[in-house]
């Protein structure tokens, strides 16, 4: 999409350019890049899918992201449920078929995406679904926790030249070791997100601390991919330097799918995004501490206190501690040398209350 693509942001202050992930890659400061990650929460509806997308933009996400599912390519008649929770099909390769959009229904959501300024996304799970992806012009490749181990795939995308976006969410070391090293040996840019694959994931599970191991072992942008069901881990990993944040989204917790529990609203992911550009913005400021303290000074004045009279004080009286009093507002003795003045002389009287100066007292 031509780079001048403009989408209306989240607090509603204008609006802001579609990222180039490429120049994503390079950028020495790259903006958290926030992904709403709609998966099969469009339960197969055509109209469902295009309304989380004016749902994600509205928020203030930077991408939107589906899967691509293509049953006869992907799956056979003996997978497995993950969880059995659909009463509409008899299979899980029957729900990868009900869940199948056309090649020009695909055109029709990215076109989509684009349109509301959102880079589209779509998790591919064969190499038809890659294909498929491919002729639409995708801008990268996300890969899921599932896939993460399947180099054959790898290779095939990596190919292509565009980013991949990997998902660690089963994958041990040696097997991300194997999966970026594939992705790199095509030439293609790679950005690992820590994620934990548990629906919803317990905040002991997260491994915030992967992200920076992440960063270290592979010199590439690392983030994490959520499914805690909260904003809470989103906004831990911005805070930690996370360079992606995806999470699930769906519109109500009360809606149908297999991964509502582990998905945030579309009403919290906007207060996700609010939170992750606040985040940003405080981790790209650092603030040298002396010279914000000279900047407040005349506030210090007004929020400090000085040493005044604690009671109406005679000429010539030797100040004791009851003497003393600390009050508002600053801008006199300060409070750190009251006990320097227990013990010295009046040199005039002082009324109660009335901020005491050098001056008022005998060397």
């Amino acid at each position: 999409m031509a780079k001048e693509a403009r989408r209306e942001r989240a607090d509603g202050e204008g609006v802001a350019p579609v990222l180039n992930l490429r120049d994503w890659f390079q950028s020495e400061k790259r903006r958290v890049l926030l992904i709403a990650e709609v998966a099969q929460a469009h339960d197969g509806s055509l109209g469902t899918a295009h309304a989380y997308i004016d749902a994600a933009a509205r928020a203030g996400a930077d991408a939107v992201k589906f899967q691509t599912h293509i049953a006869e390519a992907e799956s056979t008649l003996r997978e497995p449920w993950r969880v059995r929770f659909s009463l509409q099909d008899e299979t899980r390769y029957d729900y990868w078929k009900r869940m199948e959009f056309t090649a020009e229904q695909w055109a029709g959501l990215k076109s989509h995406a684009e349109a509301k300024g959102l880079l589209f996304l779509s998790s591919v799970f064969s190499f038809e679904a890659a294909d498929l992806m491919e002729k639409l012009g995708i801008c990268a490749w996300k890969i899921g926790a599932g896939e993460t181990p399947n180099l054959p795939l790898l290779e095939r995308v990596a190919s292509t030249g565009k980013p991949v976006l990997l998902s660690s969410g089963m994958s041990g070391w040696t097997e991300l070791d194997e999966a970026v090293a594939t992705v790199r040996r095509r030439g293609a840019p790679v950005a690992v997100m820590q994620c934990t694959t548990a629906y919803p994931c317990p905040p002991e599970r997260l491994g915030l601390n992967v992200i920076g191991e992440i960063r270290e072992r592979y010199g590439c942008p690392a983030g994490l991919s959520d499914h805690s069901g909260t904003i809470y881990a989103g906004l831990a990993a911005a805070a930690l330097g996370a360079e992606l944040i995806e999470v699930h989204i769906t519109f109500s917790r009360e809606c149908f799918g297999p991964d509502v529990p582990a998905s945030v609203t579309t009403g919290e992911l906007a207060e996700l995004a609010k939170g992750v550009r606040f985040i940003e913005t405080a981790l790209a400021s650092p603030v040298a501490k002396d010279a914000v303290a000279e900047e407040l000074a005349a506030m210090k004045a007004v929020f400090g206190k000085s040493v005044v009279a604690g009671r109406d004080l005679e000429a010539g009286r030797v100040l004791c501690s009851e003497d003393l009093a600390l009050k508002k507002p600053g801008g006199g003795i300060p409070p750190q040398r009251m006990k320097d003045l227990i013990g010295r002389r009046l040199r005039r009287a002082v009324a109660a209350n009335e901020a005491l100066t050098e001056d008022d007292l005998e060397r």
